[in-house]
């Protein structure tokens, strides 16, 4: 679909500021349930950023109606508005039925499009086969070397994450690499050569020892943090005994659903699994 950008006036109906991993919304609609289109802040919000250059990129995609743009690191903040998550304006975007589906609302999804095609215009800039500077597609939502010709699309990393039970239990793990203290389901990108259940079963088996059966395809969400496809599946467990993978892990554990530790908030795939939402 065709891109425009760096426009100097705003015609779509749907604005996404972004502030690096967060997203900015009217203080007057932000605790707005279930976030809606009014939620977002308006064509002349916008406007203001580009005026007072504290934007670092922007574009429209009239065939999607709306409108993006990125904002510089450490930019204030547009008058009369207010940022949140991007995982949590997933979750805030569904009506409360459909927070028990897991899934993205046709906002978040387009939010999540937007945000990834902005990492990949910032990230993407010279030709990796010949060295040229990248420009916009003029027809698809692409970068395209002038000199070879080569199309680079938004880049998308499938990864898996499974909930494993075992009984009345279910495996979670702390992931050595978060700052936040919560455990979640085991995850891994997937690599080339093998199916997503065998990616599955490999990842279990690496980071805990288990050994996994039944895997079972649960849902799928995209994870634009910068370029994820998650993946969910559950599983049952069938044999082994934990031995974690200290590279990758703090910690490792099996437990009930009415005694569980610190779990990712709403809004993340871990949440929609742990929580059984995906159906």
């Amino acid at each position: 679909m065709p891109i425009i950008s760096n426009p100097s006036t705003f015609l779509c109906t749907k604005h996404f500021i972004f502030c690096g991993n967060d997203i900015l919304l009217e203080e007057s609609a932000a605790q707005d349930t279930p976030l809606s289109l009014r939620s977002l802040p308006d064509a002349g919000t916008m406007q203001r950023c580009v005026e007072l250059q504290v934007a670092s990129d922007w574009y429209e995609e009239p065939d999607l109606d709306y409108s993006a743009m990125m904002l510089e690191k450490d930019a204030p903040l547009p008058a009369g508005c207010t940022c949140i998550p991007l995982r949590q304006f997933f979750w805030d975007t569904l009506a409360q039925d459909e927070q028990q589906c897991g899934g993205l609302s046709p906002l978040g999804g387009i939010a999540a499009r937007a945000h990834g095609f902005l990492r990949l215009r910032e990230q993407y800039r010279y030709c990796p086969q010949c060295g040229t500077l990248l420009q916009v597609h003029e027809h698809e939502a692409a970068k395209v070397c002038p000199k070879c010709g080569r199309m680079d699309f938004p880049r998308i990393e499938p990864a898996v994450i499974v909930l494993v039970h075992k009984g009345d239990e279910i495996l979670l793990v702390k992931n050595k690499n978060r700052s936040s203290n919560f455990f979640g389901c085991v995850s891994g990108f997937v690599e080339h050569g093998e199916t997503l259940e065998q990616c599955a079963v490999r990842e279990v088996q690496e980071e805990t020892g288990i050994t996994i059966q039944n895997v079972r395809y649960a849902g799928s969400q995209p994870w634009p943090f910068p370029d994820q496809l998650m993946i969910a599946f559950t599983a049952d467990y069938k044999e082994g005994e934990i031995h974690m993978q200290e590279s990758e892990l703090d910690d490792a554990g099996w437990f009930r659903r009415d005694a569980l530790p610190e779990i990712p908030r709403p809004g993340s795939v871990a949440y929609n699994l742990i929580s059984g939402n995906f159906r």
